[in-house]
């Protein structure tokens, strides 16, 4: 199963050889790829299963919901069990519940069902994602982790742009329970490699506290709720949500303060690098979120353009994330990742101010240039920003820093959704225009929390952890 040269006993070693390098990272891209597609493809299909299974739109959405609340809620805790216990063990475990929830979602009879197999499967996904960062770490020598976590954003990249256009060939031919199925001989796939090349990794001396457990889920869950719910018109229960994630998080806060091995991990958030990557983390994907939700209205509703144009015009912007992603990773090998994250987010606030100012009737090309800029400047910043997330904690926290870094995405997701929801009800007939300023100006601020990383490499005090992290 596992090569002495990767046991326990062997201690930490830097990086894999090949072909067991690429074989590992293999089972890390198929995993990976399933756990994005899935929070993709079930938004195509939610009328297919409002009507098949006999609910409203509004329930339907849930189908969407419950799994994305799911990995919120428990990256942390499962990132915190991954110090503990290895990060190969979580992922395969992580792996193997999602595989098998996949074939309960498929199998499911009714909507409740579905819900339970959607929650399980989403536990599953929150086991791939909260330590698959902190694995390629591992996977990769520290010569080549830039590579290594370019490729990963590579992988979401391409699985995120083909997400919509597979469910819709899927649901062509088949019916929805197989948009689930494909996981299931994928899964096993997967499992089988990864069960092989995985390596061993140190492991810290952390027990999981239930209340931290619990107040991490209210707090986030909380604030994830009340976020997605700001647009819905009715403000009690958004504010309500809200201020409960206000008190239940400084609660867990305080609570943390007074562990000497905290589920969140503050001592990693002391760290100027660390903290200003996750800051940065935020601002950006907080900007594609609102850009991606934006542009969609834009297209159809604006220009007239039919659902299949509007998907051929979103689709340049995670094209060019795949292109650009894997040459910033190698470029972060050499240069610092503050200085490459810098000049990305200083190109995507560009590319979204070229598309705020459209003429009226633009052209497919005046579009896509534009979407391309955007593309390759959130690319340019991605891959050195996991590097630098990853590499600013101890190998032994890479799982908390692996989880952060995913909770920083979903956190940025959550805030442009409903910020955009806030700008589409205040001022429905320009909201696309504010939206997109909305969003470069959030640019424009992770550019500047990024470029603050280059002032640190010049000036780090005290020493870093992994010098070459940046």
């Amino acid at each position: 199963m596992t090569s002495p040269r990767n046991s326990p006993a062997a201690g930490f070693t830097d990086g894999l050889p090949n072909p067991e390098r690429l074989l590992a990272f293999l089972a890390i891209a198929v995993a990976l790829t399933m756990a994005v597609l899935d929070s993709a493809i079930v938004n195509v299909a939610l009328p297919v299963l409002a009507r098949e299974l006999q609910v409203d739109p509004a329930t339907a959405v849930w189908a969407v919901n419950a799994y994305q609340l799911a990995i919120t809620v428990s990256l942390l805790p499962l990132a915190s069990l991954g110090d503990a216990l290895g990060y190969r063990r979580i992922y395969w475990t992580g792996l193997l519940v999602f595989t098998i929830a996949s074939l309960g979602c498929a199998l499911a009879g009714s909507f409740p069902m579905l819900i339970a197999a959607r929650v399980l499967q989403g536990l599953g996904a929150a086991g791939i994602m909260s330590v698959n960062i902190a694995l390629v770490r591992f996977i990769y020598p520290s010569k080549l982790l830039g590579r290594g976590v370019g490729n990963t954003a590579l992988v979401v990249a391409v699985s995120s742009a083909a997400g919509p256009t597979l469910a819709a060939a899927i649901l062509s031919v088949a019916s929805w329970p197989w948009l689930f199925l494909i996981n299931v001989p994928l899964g096993v796939f997967a499992l089988i490699v990864a069960a092989r090349t995985l390596p061993e990794t140190p492991r810290s001396a952390r027990r999981l506290d239930g209340w931290s457990v619990l107040l991490n889920a209210l707090t986030f869950g909380l604030l994830i709720t009340g976020i997605d719910s700001l647009g819905a018109g009715d403000l009690t229960y958004p504010l309500l949500a809200l201020g409960g994630a206000v008190v239940a998080g400084f609660v867990f806060v305080r609570y943390q303060l007074s562990l000497r091995t905290p589920l969140l991990p503050l001592d990693l958030l002391r760290r100027p690098v660390f903290a200003l990557s996750m800051m940065t983390s935020i601002c950006s994907f907080a900007t594609q979120s609102l850009a991606y939700l934006a542009l969609p209205f834009y297209f159809h509703d604006e220009l007239g353009r039919s659902v299949t144009e509007t998907g051929m015009l979103m689709t340049p912007w995670p094209l060019a994330i795949a292109v650009a992603a894997p040459i910033a990773g190698r470029l972060a090998d050499r240069f610092s990742p503050g200085l490459l994250g810098g000049i990305g987010l200083a190109t995507l606030a560009v590319g979204l101010a070229l598309l705020a100012v459209l003429p009226d009737d633009p052209s497919t090309l005046d579009i896509v240039w534009r979407l391309t800029i955007c593309g390759l400047g959130f690319g340019l910043f991605q891959s050195p920003n996991n590097k630098a997330i990853i590499t600013s904690a101890p190998p032994e926290r890479s799982g908390g820093a692996s989880g952060m870094q995913s909770s920083a995405r979903l956190l940025g997701q959550s805030l442009g959704a409903a910020l955009a929801a806030v700008l589409f009800g205040l001022a429905p007939g320009n909201a696309t225009a504010l939206i997109l300023w909305l969003g470069a100006g959030l640019s424009a601020i992770g550019c500047v929390t990024s470029s603050l990383r280059v002032f640190r490499d010049r000036h780090p005090g005290r020493p870093d952890p992994d010098p070459k992290a940046r």
